[in-house]
């Protein structure tokens, strides 16, 4: 099966960047100068996807469900930042993610980046790996009202593109996601080596998973005969 779809939107954390391990260094310097013991990269890794808050929320107190004591939090924001802004732009694009965006973008998809992370570091991160030129939109954490499992930033996306929800997919690696991009009526592709909260993806939620995003060219068609909502 092919999908017609005329925009490929992109998540960032766990599907063109690999951005665990700066991530996890970021949150141990920041526990470390709490003067709280320092985390296992895997357990930070379960953590990533549903915007930095959540993330250092859940370095604190190592349960999800729990929340810090309100001063603690306010006093690790900022060294979390910090330390982030350090070392953010050191992270990796995932083997194939080059190519697959330089395909896409010779048979004429428009694309876009939607993410959980808040702007000021994922467009130096894009721009460090060499991929802010493919996307016609980058829609970040704090970019409007409501993030991913919302639909907004996809819906917004679709929106401003003048491209319709039903012509679109959302490649992703978490069910946050795969919730996002149902609600928006997008097509959803997921692929395995991301981090979604250190749970495996249930293949029956979405409409395809690859292995690589290369592989992306062989799932979409272009719809030549659809007119642009």
């Amino acid at each position: 099966m092919r999908f017609q779809v005329k925009l490929v939107m992109f998540d960032l954390d766990g599907t063109l960047l690999d951005t665990a391990p700066q991530i996890a260094e970021a949150a141990n310097r920041m526990l470390v100068a709490l003067g709280k013991p320092m985390l296992p990269q895997a357990q930070i890794s379960t953590y990533i996807g549903e915007g930095v808050q959540n993330l250092i929320k859940r370095c604190l107190t190592g349960n999800p469900q729990v929340e810090p004591d309100a001063a603690l939090f306010a006093q690790a924001q900022p060294l979390y930042h910090g330390f982030y802004t350090a070392n953010a732009t050191e992270s990796l694009a995932y083997p194939g993610v080059l190519r697959a965006l330089q395909s896409l973008q010779q048979q004429g998809y428009q694309m876009a980046c939607v993410t959980n992370k808040p702007e000021k570091f994922t467009l130096p991160l894009l721009k460090h790996a060499g991929l802010a030129d493919f996307f016609a939109m980058v829609i970040s954490g704090d970019s409007l009202p409501k993030k991913k499992p919302d639909p907004l930033p996809l819906l917004h996306v679709c929106k401003t593109l003048a491209i319709l929800p039903a012509q679109a997919v959302m490649v992703g690696d978490s069910d946050t996601d795969i919730a996002a991009a149902q609600a928006a009526g997008c097509f959803v592709v997921t692929v395995p080596y991301g981090y979604n909260q250190g749970r495996t993806i249930d293949a029956a939620k979405v409409d395809a998973t690859v292995q690589q995003l290369t592989e992306l060219t062989t799932l979409l068609e272009y719809p030549l005969n659809m007119q642009t909502g």
